[in-house]
């Protein structure tokens, strides 16, 4: 164990990962991780300009709309320094410090849309099964207080993830699996013990991602119920197509995320590759695709958009 402490098992820096074996054709693959960031970015950021230009869409369903976007746009601003530092400059070095900010944001950012998503799940749940309280149970006031709490929430559960990695000593072989620090891969680079984390990581798993996830289950299948009691057939289908954009963004997002989390935790010898792949899937295409998915999706949103790029 004095080895352990010793400074000189001490790495100053942590080296990130981009696709092995194609270092060489690096350039040409940044191609389309750079399409799909900026896609991220200057689509999120038409939603949120759209939102907040138009009176007519400051109702609860949009706003909420409004905080996924400024959350993906986070994630996808955590991730765009490294990813493409490794595509266009070769740079894989990354310190400790700016290591744990970085999977600190993203991971604070994912809890946090994770509760967004819930808070989604929970408008259209109040808007097709008690219509008539709508306006009375989702005030401004009301949904400012849920964007607090989601935020708090990613905030607070996620502080201690990297206060507990700085207690650890690392080991000369600090290569990462991404391009971007997460808190299972840097974990597991510490000489020490570090059950404390994976506990805390399991809790904060159940606690956020699988509750929420199953509060949206629970809440859809309330909506199908309320749904299919419905006699009319125009009714049925046109209160099932207000929840389609949400359930694509949330089978987006979950899918990815559990896979990762399976990978992690459960296969101990998956190929590199596919986690790598993974990796990059989970933290890139659910940003691009959402607000794809709620342009196409919602008439409101998609008529506006036409209409600057009309003017």
């Amino acid at each position: 164990m004095p080895a352990v402490n010793d400074t000189k098992f001490q790495p100053a820096v942590f080296l990130l990962t981009g696709i092995p074996l194609l270092e060489d054709v690096h350039v040409w693959i940044s191609i389309p991780f750079c399409l799909m960031y900026v896609i991220s970015i200057l689509g999120n950021s038409l939603i949120l300009f759209i939102i907040k230009t138009d009176p007519s869409l400051h109702e609860p369903m949009y706003i909420f709309l409004s905080m996924l976007a400024v959350t993906d746009l986070g994630l996808s601003l955590s991730t765009l320094p490294t990813t493409m530092g490794i595509y266009w400059f070769q740079s894989r070095e990354i310190s400790h410090d700016a290591c744990f900010a970085q999977l600190y944001f993203i991971h604070s950012l994912t809890s946090i849309e994770s509760s967004v998503l819930l808070s989604m799940a929970f408008d259209r749940f109040v808007a097709i099964c008690n219509p008539l309280r709508y306006a009375s149970i989702l005030t401004p006031p009301r949904i400012a207080k849920m964007g607090l709490v989601s935020l708090l929430r990613g905030v607070v559960l996620i502080f201690p993830l990297p206060i507990i990695l700085k207690q650890h000593r690392y080991c000369k072989d600090s290569i990462l699996s991404h391009s971007y620090c997460m808190h299972q891969d840097v974990m597991t680079k510490a000489c020490s013990d570090f059950k404390v984390n994976i506990i805390y990581g399991f809790f904060l798993t159940v606690s956020s991602r699988v509750l929420d996830l199953l509060l949206i289950l629970l809440s859809y299948v309330m909506i199908f119920k309320s749904v299919l009691s419905t006699v009319c057939h125009t009714k049925r289908l046109k209160a099932l197509n207000t929840c389609v954009s949400h359930v694509c963004v949330v089978l987006l997002f979950y899918i990815t995320d559990i896979a990762l989390a399976v990978i992690y935790r459960f296969v101990k010898n998956a190929p590199p590759i596919f986690q790598i792949v993974l990796g990059n899937v989970y933290m890139l295409v659910p940003p691009v695709m959402n607000p794809i998915v709620y342009s196409v999706k919602m008439q409101a949103i998609r008529a506006r958009i036409i209409r600057v790029f009309i003017k």
